[in-house]
């Protein structure tokens, strides 16, 4: 990685340990000055875009620590037995909730890569009961798994923090199954919107700067093979930007991609740093 990779990946890891270490001390996942200057927007993101049944549920820390774009599980569809994989799995909310759908014939599998997240998400799965769960330590460019043993990823908020996206896509076609399926939360930005433009609407750790375009988006997920690609906007977040449903199927005679990608979507190196300092007039409106 180049050190301007490092740095976010740092900031990014930081940012969401701090705010585990908020939940377990028993208060709400307080961000600081290097998150989103969309904090506080509590109808955007967070736990309010889950169902209040599944949240009346669920381990308040689980819930206190959800800091997503949308609701995953609603789209999700998941079934009895299947194998789902929660791409940044933070306090657990969406593994608890998707652990209960696949039942105990099938399996949930967190992976994040904050020790604090990770401690948190185990303590609430613990006090939730869910046997059929298990986390990951790891980045979501280089998935821990098997390549084929999955039926499901999930993902809120996260896959528009990864400095390599491409590598994430490629990583998400090899570990499911074929005719495996994607269904994610993702903050997405209009087509017109330029690197510079998305920078200016709020910080790379805060899920903004770092979002690709709805073509991008659809690009990058080709280029490794996917099929039946629909990304559907929910609510916008920001100037332009918007939480938006990610929705792709693996083929079933899918062969994995031999070269690089080329051309497809934008890597950290391409996508320009921020603060929230440097968050404009359209920020959050």
């Amino acid at each position: 990685m180049s050190i301007d990779q490092e740095r976010l990946v740092e900031e990014v890891r930081a940012r969401y340990a701090r705010a585990a270490l908020a939940v377990s001390a028993g208060g709400p996942a307080i961000s600081d000055a290097s998150a989103s200057c969309c904090d506080g927007e509590t109808d955007r993101f967070g736990a309010q875009l889950y169902d209040p049944e599944d949240r009346q549920a669920l381990p308040e820390a689980a819930v206190l620590a959800s800091l997503g774009c949308g609701n995953p599980i609603a789209i999700a569809e998941l079934r009895e037995g299947e194998r789902v994989l929660d791409l940044g799995s933070g306090g657990g909310i969406d593994i608890l909730l998707s652990a209960r759908r696949v039942g105990p014939a099938g399996r949930a599998y967190g992976l994040d890569m904050t020790d604090e997240m990770l401690a948190l998400a185990i303590r609430n799965a613990a006090q939730a009961g869910v046997t059929n769960a298990e986390f990951l330590k790891g980045r979501i460019e280089a998935i821990p798994l098997p390549a084929a043993t999955i039926d499901v990823i999930i993902s809120n908020c996260v896959i528009n923090l990864a400095v390599d996206k491409n590598a994430v896509f490629a990583e998400m076609a090899r570990v499911l199954r074929p005719g495996g399926r994607i269904g994610v939360s993702d903050v997405v930005a209009r087509d017109d919107l330029s690197p510079a433009e998305r920078a200016e609407r709020g910080s790379y750790v805060g899920c903004i700067a770092g979002a690709l375009s709805f073509g991008e988006y659809e690009a990058g997920l080709r280029a490794v093979g996917f099929s039946e690609i629909s990304l559907s906007p929910t609510h916008e977040v920001a100037g332009g930007l918007f939480g938006a449903i990610v929705r792709a199927t693996k083929p079933l005679d899918w062969q994995p991609v031999a070269q690089p990608i080329a051309g497809g979507s934008p890597t950290a190196r391409e996508l320009p740093l921020a603060t929230t300092d440097s968050c404009g007039p359209d920020c959050c409106s």
